[in-house]
C-alpha cells in the first residue's frame, strides 16, 4: 500500500511539473515570452561560437545570416541578463553577462584596429552597443567602461555633423539629404538615447527637433515616411523609420510621436500579407522584404500593435538572421504589455484605401492591392524604382500569384506600355481608384488610352479580374502585361495540356500553345485571347544596380497586344 501511495505522489507531482512546463512553453508563445525564448536559444548560439573560436573577430560571423551586423548581437544577452521578467529565465545569469562582455571587448578591439567603422552602416550596430553599455554600465568595471565609452563615442562622434547639415533642410527624404530617411531618422534617435546616456544635451536638443519634425511634418497622412516622396511608401525600410519614432517616444513622451506611432501601426497593419511580408505593389525600393522584426516595440502601445508584434513574430524562428534577433532584443526591452485585439490579418475580410490612390482588400484566402501610385522616374538613383506595376494578388495557402512589383529600366514588367514616337511610355499619367462595398476599379490613364481594371469580390475558390481599355488617339504600339510567380521546378501545365518545368532554360509560348489556361501551385488561370508567355524575366535589382540572377526572384511575363480600339481582357483564377 505505501508503495502504490508513494507511485501515486510521484505520478501528482510528474503530472504538476509537466503542466507547468506547458504553461511556460504557452506563455513563451506569446510576448515578451517569444522574445525571450528566441533570445535565448540565440545567445547560446553566439555563446558556442565564441566556444569554439575563443579570438574570434567579426570576420567569424560572416557567414551568419546578418552576419554583417553581428554587432548588433551584444544587445540580446544584455537584455536577457539586465531584463527582470516571469518569462526571462537568463536574468541575472553570469552566462549572459560574460557573454555581452566578450562581444564588446571584440567590438572594442576592432575598432581600435580600425575595422568597426568602415561597414556599411556600422552605426545600426553602434546604438546597440550604446544600449548595452547603459544597461550594464555598473558591470563593466572602471577600465572596461572607459574603453567602451571611447570607442562608442568616436563613432558616435561621426553621427553628429550628417544630423546637423541637413537640420533645415525642405524634406527628409532621399531628393533632398542623398541618404534616405531611415538613415538620417537612425542618426537621430541614437545621438537622443546617447545625449541621455552621456550627458550631451547638446545632441538631444538637436535630435529632438529632428524627431520631432518627423512624426508632425515628415510623416504622410496615411502613416508611412516616403523615402522618395509623400507621393508614395516604401514598406521595408518604413520599418526602420517607426523604429526610430518608438524610441523617441519612449524618451520624450512627444504626444506626436504617440499619434505617429499609431498612423505607423494602421499602415502597416493593413499592407501586410497573411505570411508577415509587406504588401510589394506600393514599394518604390524593393521588390520583395522579409517579415520585419524592427519597431514592434513602437506598436505595443496599442492592443491591435501588440496583436501585430505577435503576428510578425510567429514567423520568426531560430534558424532566423542574427541582426533581426537583435531587433527582437531591443523590442523586449521597450515592449509594453497589455491586452491584444485583432488585426486585419485575423479577420475573414476587410478593405483598406489610403488617401493616395492606393489600396487593399482581403476577402478570405485571397489579398488583393491595387496601386495607381505615380511618381516620375529618377534617372540617377538606382535605389528608387519606377512605379509601373499596379496590381498583386495573395492567395493564403499558394502564397503570391501575380506581383504588382516594380523595376527599373525594364517596360516589359510594367502593367501597360505605349511605344509613341521613339520613346517607350511604362507608368501613368493619372490614375484613379475606387474602393467599393462588391468590387474595386482602379482607372489608369497613358496618351493613346486609358484602362480601368475591375475587380469584383471573390469568391472562397474564384477570383475573377478584368481590364477594359478605351482607344483615344494616336498611332502606338502598347501592351498588357502581368507578372506571374512560377515556382522553380514546379510543373507548369498549359491548357493544351503541355507541361513545362519552370528552370534557367528559357521558356516563349504563343497563344496556341498557351490553350487558353496556366495550371501551376495549385492554381489555374484562364487566360484571354492574345496571350504570349516568357519564362524567366530576371527583374532588376537595385542593390546589383543590374538583374537578379537567380531563379528565385525570376518571373514569367504574361503579354498582351492592344489594339487601337475598345477593348476587354477577362481573367478568371481558380484555386484547387
Amino acid at each position: 500500500m505505501k508503495r502504490i501511495l508513494l507511485l501515486i505522489i510521484v505520478l501528482m507531482t510528474f503530472c504538476q511539473a509537466w503542466n507547468q512546463t506547458q504553461v511556460i512553453t504557452n506563455s513563451n508563445a506569446k510576448l515578451p515570452g517569444l522574445y525571450y525564448s528566441l533570445m535565448g536559444a540565440g545567445a547560446q548560439m553566439i555563446e558556442e561560437r565564441f566556444r569554439k573560436q575563443p579570438d574570434a573577430d567579426l570576420s567569424t560571423f560572416k557567414d551568419m545570416r546578418g552576419g554583417q551586423h553581428f554587432p548588433s548581437s551584444i544587445l540580446i544577452p544584455a537584455v536577457l541578463y539586465a531584463r527582470q521578467h516571469p518569462d526571462n529565465p537568463w536574468y541575472d545569469n553570469i552566462r549572459m553577462l560574460k557573454l555581452t562582455l566578450q562581444i564588446g571587448d571584440m567590438l572594442a578591439g576592432e575598432h581600435k584596429k580600425g575595422l568597426y567603422e568602415p561597414r556599411l552602416d556600422s552605426d545600426w550596430d553602434t546604438y546597440m552597443w550604446l544600449e548595452a553599455y547603459r544597461l550594464l554600465e555598473p558591470e563593466l568595471g572602471e577600465e572596461r567602461r572607459n574603453i567602451w565609452q571611447s570607442a562608442i563615442l568616436d563613432n558616435l562622434a561621426l553621427l553628429v555633423p550628417k544630423l546637423a547639415k541637413c537640420k533645415e533642410y525642405p524634406r527628409y527624404n532621399a531628393p533632398f539629404i542623398i541618404t534616405s530617411p531611415n538613415h538620417y531618422a537612425i542618426y537621430a534617435s541614437t545621438l537622443l538615447v546617447a545625449g541621455y546616456v552621456f550627458g550631451k544635451t547638446e545632441w538631444v536638443s538637436m535630435a529632438t527637433e529632428v524627431l520631432h519634425r518627423f512624426a508632425v511634418t515628415e510623416q504622410s497622412p496615411d502613416g508611412f515616411w516616403g523615402e522618395h516622396s509623400q507621393a508614395g511608401p516604401t514598406p521595408g525600410y518604413d520599418y526602420l523609420t517607426s523604429t526610430q519614432m518608438g524610441l523617441y517616444w519612449e524618451y520624450s513622451k512627444d504626444p506626436e510621436a504617440f499619434k505617429a506611432l499609431q498612423r505607423s501601426l494602421d499602415f502597416h497593419k493593413y499592407f501586410t500579407y497573411p505570411d508577415g511580408t509587406p504588401v510589394e505593389t506600393i514599394n518604390d525600393r524593393n521588390r520583395y522584404w522579409g517579415v520585419s522584426m524592427w519597431g514592434h516595440f513602437g506598436f505595443s502601445h496599442f492592443p491591435d500593435g501588440r496583436r501585430y508584434a505577435e503576428f510578425l513574430t510567429s514567423f520568426y524562428d531560430e534558424d532566423g538572421d542574427i541582426q533581426s534577433l537583435s531587433r527582437l532584443a531591443q523590442n523586449a526591452l521597450y515592449y509594453h504589455e497589455g491586452k491584444t485585439e485583432p488585426i486585419p490579418q485575423d479577420l475573414p475580410e476587410f478593405v483598406h484605401a489610403l488617401q493616395i490612390p492606393s489600396g487593399v482588400r482581403k476577402t478570405g484566402p485571397w489579398t488583393v492591392c491595387l496601386s495607381g501610385l505615380i511618381a516620375p522616374k529618377d534617372l540617377l538613383n538606382n535605389f528608387f524604382l519606377d512605379r509601373q506595376g499596379n496590381m498583386s494578388i495573395f492567395h493564403s495557402e499558394r502564397g503570391l500569384i501575380i506581383t504588382g512589383a516594380n523595376s527599373k529600366g525594364q517596360p516589359d514588367l510594367a502593367t501597360f506600355t505605349e511605344q509613341l514616337e521613339g520613346q517607350v511610355v511604362h507608368m501613368p499619367l493619372s490614375s484613379v481608384l475606387r474602393m467599393e462595398e462588391k468590387s474595386d476599379r482602379l482607372a489608369l490613364s497613358y496618351h493613346t488610352f486609358f484602362a480601368e481594371l475591375h475587380v469584383p469580390v471573390p469568391s472562397d475558390k474564384e477570383l475573377e479580374f478584368t481590364f477594359h481599355t478605351t482607344y483615344k488617339w494616336g498611332d502606338a504600339v502598347s501592351k498588357l502585361n502581368l507578372q506571374l510567380v512560377l515556382k522553380p521546378g514546379q510543373p507548369m501545365v498549359c491548357g493544351t495540356g503541355r507541361q513545362f518545368i519552370p528552370g534557367n532554360d528559357r521558356i516563349e509560348l504563343a497563344e496556341a500553345e498557351l490553350g487558353g489556361s496556366i495550371q501551376h501551385n495549385g492554381w489555374n488561370l484562364k487566360l484571354p485571347p492574345g496571350a504570349k508567355l516568357t519564362w524567366p524575366v530576371y527583374p532588376f535589382n537595385p542593390y546589383n544596380n543590374g538583374p537578379e540572377t537567380t531563379l528565385e526572384h525570376a518571373v514569367a511575363v504574361l503579354s498582351f497586344p492592344l489594339s487601337a480600339k475598345d477593348e476587354e481582357f477577362r481573367f478568371v483564377l481558380v484555386t484547387e
